[in-house]
């Protein structure tokens, strides 16, 4: 058994060719750049590019093939320079009735083993997306039928950024993902926490004891890969072994959680559209205590506080360990120089995060640069919480 890094939500901004997938991405994140990057300064070797159902990236894939630098391999996923395994995947908005009888909407990852797989799901949903050249679409199915048309195609879905306040499942549909999916729930291996949650707060509500976790990135430029990711046991890098770590058999399993401290998350604190400020208090924050208006954008960690149905958290015994790690973008005073010089030296960011020593560090970029990278690999860091689209800060010690 082999224990690998995977990040299962990148973006593509643009073709090869130029035209626009992800609106809001770097133009500079395609597919055989996002390849490059998790081999070359990252360190990840499963990486699932959820934008693959846009004809423009299949043609795109087609084409790295033929490179003979990737190949598709039989237990699922495109193998990249024998080190990086690429799974194809695709981000749908469904359309679902809330627990108000009002209309909200969901994202879902959809994941399949094979090209031809996702050509087939391509063709299918382009009879239910407008425009099935861009992301993250809305489709005019509800993710109970979504599921079935994923299966056909022998491919899993998760719920994606599961808590986030817009597009997600339990930010304004829903306060219990079996009231979507019905008697398909069980069908539902994991769900994907988002930036702004992490396993202490998602293990709040009882039903997703029997879910798997998955901390993504959800990169929407080349840095902010790996931003997230999971440590997985696995025998190779495939499909098939991913899905096994995620449905936890035959000894796979996801061994470990990194992700931002939720803080640190766009979303984590309730936010006065109003007054563009975060607002204070003990959750559930659900109006500002500055001008008393509702104009919000409720925090996950608001959300959470009203949908939950434990006293206090409580894991499974079978859960990994959630591990609150900065990126070394959010690292004060660590530049693009500072970053390239250290990659220079040890290679993939895995690498500075996770197996060098204080002295390592320190003797390429001094004390204070090597402290501070300790210190975010131990989770004591202080953080300002963010909302209402912004991001938390790290706030440097004096």
């Amino acid at each position: 058994m082999n224990e690998i890094f995977a990040d299962l939500h990148v973006h593509i901004g643009r073709s090869e060719n130029n035209k626009p997938i992800k609106i809001t991405a770097a133009r500079s994140l395609n597919f055989a750049n996002i390849a490059k990057e998790c081999f070359e300064r990252k360190g990840i070797n499963i990486v699932g590019i959820i934008d693959c159902a846009s004809p423009y990236v299949i043609e795109d894939i087609e084409e790295f093939l033929k490179t003979g630098e990737a190949y598709e391999i039989e237990d699922g996923g495109i193998v990249y320079k024998d080190k990086v395994c690429i799974i194809l995947g695709s981000e749908i908005e469904t359309a679902e009735i809330n627990d108000e009888g009002k209309t909200g909407s969901a994202h879902n990852l959809c994941y399949f083993p094979k090209l031809k797989d996702m050509k087939g799901f391509s063709n299918e949903m382009s009879k239910h997306i407008k425009n099935i050249t861009l992301s993250s679409q809305r489709a005019d199915l509800s993710a109970y039928e979504l599921i079935d048309i994923v299966e056909k195609y022998n491919g899993v879905l998760i719920p994606a950024h599961a808590f986030t306040p817009h597009k997600s499942f339990y930010g304004n549909c829903t306060s219990r993902l079996e009231r979507i999916f019905k008697e398909k729930y069980s069908r539902i291996p994991a769900i994907e926490l988002g930036l702004s949650s992490d396993t202490f707060l998602a293990d709040e509500i009882s039903e997703l004891e029997n879910k798997t976790f998955l901390t993504n990135s959800d990169a929407h430029s080349l840095p902010k890969i790996a931003r997230e990711y999971n440590k997985i046991l696995v025998e190779n890098i495939s499909f098939k072994e991913l899905l096994k770590a995620i449905k936890k058999e035959d000894g796979r399993k996801i061994l470990c959680n990194y992700g931002l401290d939720p803080k640190l998350g766009k979303y984590h604190r309730t936010y006065c559209e109003v007054c563009g400020k975060n607002i204070p208090g003990d959750a559930p924050v659900t109006k500002c205590d500055t001008c008393d208006s509702r104009n919000i954008t409720m925090g996950v960690f608001d959300r959470i506080e009203i949908i939950k149905d434990k006293s206090k958290t409580m894991s499974p015994k079978d859960r990994p360990p959630y591990v609150y790690q900065v990126p070394l973008t959010f690292i004060p005073g660590l530049g693009k120089k500072t970053i390239d010089k250290l990659l220079d030296h040890f290679e993939t960011e895995m690498n500075i995060l996770h197996r060098l020593s204080f002295d390592d560090i320190d003797a390429v970029c001094g004390e204070k640069i090597a402290t501070m990278i300790m210190q975010s690999r131990e989770g004591k860091m202080e953080i300002q919480a963010g909302g209402g689209g912004v991001y938390g800060k790290v706030i440097e010690k004096k």
